[in-house]
């Protein structure tokens, strides 16, 4: 295997420092041997030049403004601030491999440097196949398969195809960290990937094209789960909500409970009904309709009611009964919540939603997240969204996890731990945020240093002040960073006696700027 290394350094980093990383992010035994390029940024040539001279490796540099336009796992703002491209290391090992390429393990960095390395891998066809099997493929779909050089997929899928030729080995778990090594190891070959149903429906199409780029990827599909089970059950395609429970918890059906809606389940086996029935009787909606399509298109079809009856390959459909869904808008009920008190009350709520403004795709962090509801909001808004819940409380932070699932956003990830330190491990996927909210600890040393660089360029910084020193600090902030300052105070209406008066809350010193 030929592998390209990428690098990313300032210009004093020395050679013995890149090489020690270097050897650290190799694959396998981190034998030097199988490297032949080393590639950067062309401002940071000369640091290149010294790495592959000792080591005898061609050099490949790009200008910034290439290597921008590349895709990759892990880009950072400040790089993108200081060199004007989100990533140096990745972008260059990607784009100096010939052909399609993967980036083999995730970056490594130092104090002075990151490395990245990539290799060549093939381009990939990807039959979708159904639980008809081999004779419900196209002829186009079974050229594909019989002219492969080694076919990929998970036991169902392969044997679905008897008498197999060059049949790859099943796919491991976890697959996707394993994906660019198997790839590449059989990057001279012609591939094809066995998916189930439509590949690019919650399937592995979508991964491969990610990793390889859609020009590298050709997908045959085939019909969709979705699509069988709402032609037997005469629902229209495009006025169903789908939830997968595939490697995913079923809680996140909980946000699409919706009196009169319907809703498909994809089911990761046999117990993935009775979890779903669980559901709906948790979430007052035990009335609802519930039906179980086992094996759709296959010899074997199923259709029936009876979650405990339920074989390993099944959807379920809900007609959904009941009158406890919860709204989508934000600013819930405080009453949603299992809290202590550290909760942003629903009027200042839905304010602060409004001006973090969530957007498809888009992450946030919610620091000193208390019980969770700002980032719980912002995930709700679309299922794309995603969010960090920062909160140094490990008994808070499990009622944030508990109110995250009941609301239906069992994907939020919450970090135990007080800011700015706690920001400085996340994944890579979540260090730069498109907005940041501070509700609690904003006084802290760093914190809003740390957010503040974090930010992606017109990202949103949202801070919520109630006491005087953290208005002290916005007041000085906003002058040094400008932005928009609103104090927002809300009264209640509460007895007073025999009649009602007005009850103030903690008015919000709320400032908003962008980066």
């Amino acid at each position: 295997m030929r592998l390209t290394v990428g690098i990313g350094a300032r210009p004093a980093t020395g050679v013995d420092e890149l090489d020690a990383l270097l050897r650290e992010s190799l694959p396998g035994s981190g034998d030097l041997a199988e490297v032949t390029t080393v590639s950067t940024v062309d401002d940071r040539a000369a640091v290149a030049g010294e790495l592959a001279a000792r080591h005898g490796w061609d050099v490949v540099t790009f200008p910034a403004q290439r290597l921008a336009e590349v895709r990759v796992p892990s880009p950072s703002a400040r790089v993108a601030a200081a060199l004007g491209t989100g990533s140096v290391a990745e972008a260059a090992a990607l784009l100096a491999t010939p052909g399609p390429a993967v980036l083999l393990s995730p970056k490594r960095a130092s104090s002075g440097a990151t490395v990245a390395v990539a290799a060549a891998a093939p381009p990939v066809t990807v039959v979708g196949i159904g639980a008809d099997g081999f004779a419900g493929l196209t002829d186009e779909a079974r050229a594909a398969v019989d002219s492969a050089d080694v076919v990929f997929g998970g036991r169902r899928q392969l044997e679905l195809v008897p008498g197999l030729r060059h049949r790859g080995p099943e796919w491991p778990s976890p697959l996707v960290p394993a994906l660019p090594w198997l790839l590449a190891e059989v990057h001279d070959r012609a591939v094809c990937v066995l998916a189930s149903g439509d590949p690019m429906y919650y399937g592995i199409g979508s991964t491969l094209v990610r990793l390889l780029g859609a020009r590298n990827v050709r997908v045959l599909t085939h019909p969709s789960s979705v699509s069988l089970a709402c032609a037997r059950l005469g629902w229209a395609v495009d006025d169903v909500s789908v939830v997968s429970a595939v490697g995913r918890s079923v809680d996140a059906l909980r946000r699409v409970l919706h009196d009169g809606r319907r809703v498909l389940v994809l089911s990761s086996g046999s117990g993935t009904p009775a979890e779903v029935w669980k559901v709906l009787e948790d979430s007052g909606f035990a009335d609802s309709e519930v039906t179980i399509l086992e094996a759709l298109g296959g010899p074997d079809e199923r259709i029936h009611h009876d979650p405990g009856a339920a074989g390993p390959l099944n959807v379920v459909a809900v007609a959904c009964r009941g009158a406890a869904g919860v709204p989508l808008v934000p600013g819930l009920d405080d009453s949603t919540y299992d809290s202590d008190g550290q909760l942003t009350k629903r009027e200042i709520r839905a304010v602060t939603l409004a001006r973090l403004g969530p957007r498809p795709g888009e992450l946030l962090w919610d620091v000193g997240a208390g019980s969770g509801s700002i980032a719980i909001e912002w995930l709700r808004a679309h299922p794309s969204c995603r969010a960090v819940a920062v909160e140094q409380s490990a008994e808070r932070a499990g009622r944030i996890a508990g109110n995250a699932a009941r609301l239906g956003v069992p994907g939020l990830s919450v970090v135990v731990g007080a800011a700015p330190a706690a920001l400085d491990d996340l994944a890579p996927s979540d260090a730069t945020p498109d907005a940041v909210f501070v509700g609690g600890g904003f006084t802290a040393p760093g914190v809003f240093d740390r957010c503040w660089a974090a930010l992606r360029p017109g990202g949103r910084l949202v801070v919520n002040a109630v006491t005087v020193e953290s208005e002290r600090l916005v007041a000085e902030l906003h002058a040094a960073h400008g932005g928009e300052l609103t104090r927002i105070a809300v009264n209640r209406a509460a007895p007073v006696g025999g009649f009602l008066g007005w009850r103030p809350m903690l008015p919000v010193t709320q400032w908003v700027v962008s980066r």
